[in-house]
């Protein structure tokens, strides 16, 4: 485990970014007192920005995930607007019009 002091961490963020990335903890200080930690991403957590936004957003109850039973049946079967036959009758209708 490391500490650092803000003005330091600003100008060599890239270096303590890829500590944390390697699994190191660094500790932030703001006049020798810890205001944070930059670490490695939690044990599950995805690498994409956009999965870490929809797992914090169904953390604070902002959205929930989808039913299983549901994820798996699909979106429900559409309902014909018209039947073919009489869709097939307007098309002619409409073609002998010309």
């Amino acid at each position: 485990m490391r500490a650092v002091g803000l003005k330091v961490l600003k100008n060599r963020l890239s270096e303590y970014v890829r500590l944390a990335a390697g699994g190191e903890t660094v500790l932030v200080t703001d006049r020798d007192r810890v205001v944070a930690e930059l670490g490695p991403p939690q044990p599950g957590r995805s690498g994409l920005l956009s999965d870490a936004f929809l797992a914090e957003a169904v953390r604070e109850g902002w959205i929930s995930p989808p039913s299983i039973a549901g994820a798996a049946a699909g979106p429900p079967p559409r309902k014909p607007v018209v039947s073919f036959e009489n869709l097939m009758r307007n098309l002619q209708h409409d073609r002998d019009g010309r």
